[in-house]
């Protein structure tokens, strides 16, 4: 069995939806690392083993989505 040591960054529950969202910095014994994005949904797992320019790509993705939101909904009353 491959040996990985893992660290945790982060652990956060989104909404609206209540997936539990685990992030960890993972070293792997072949000599990389990885970002590990780990989405519980109930019983079920979704595991992401990224890089660091696929971190960096899906991050300002949400970033740029988060931002035109905020735009998009400044002055609407809820």
């Amino acid at each position: 069995m491959a040996m990985e040591e893992t660290t945790k960054i982060d652990k956060f529950t989104s909404t609206p939806f209540r997936q539990e969202i685990e992030l960890h910095h993972v070293d792997h014994e072949a000599g990389f690392s990885t970002l590990r994005v780990r989405i519980r949904e109930l019983k079920r797992f979704t595991i992401f083993d990224i890089d660091e320019q696929t971190a960096e790509h899906w991050g300002r993705a949400m970033l740029e989505w988060a931002e035109t939101r905020k735009i998009e909904n400044k002055g609407v009353s809820k």
